[in-house]
């Protein structure tokens, strides 16, 4: 009897590792999530290359800035008011 529990709890323990795997959704918990440093600009770098600014909202004690220029768009996370970074949203 005490044997099915401890099958049960093994089973869930193990989906639960192959889902992470398997299905890439995220960021496997204690991992920093990476993008390549390509895809990572500045609020500055976007201004100069002719974004313009479509919207910002406040999250918490910054803002986040969304930028597009044609087919391309930028959140950017305003940390300071010198310091901002950005990455693709598509």
């Amino acid at each position: 009897m005490q044997a099915l529990p401890l099958a049960a709890a093994l089973l869930l323990s193990a989906s639960g590792v192959f889902a992470q795997d398997a299905g890439k959704l995220g960021t496997p918990l204690g991992h920093e999530e990476t993008q390549p440093q390509a895809e990572q600009s500045s609020m500055g770098d976007l201004l100069s290359k002719g974004y313009q600014i479509k919207a910002a909202v406040p999250n918490g004690g910054k803002f986040v800035v969304f930028m597009q220029k044609d087919q391309s768009a930028y959140a950017c996370e305003m940390q300071s008011l010198t310091a901002s970074r950005c990455g693709t949203l598509n």
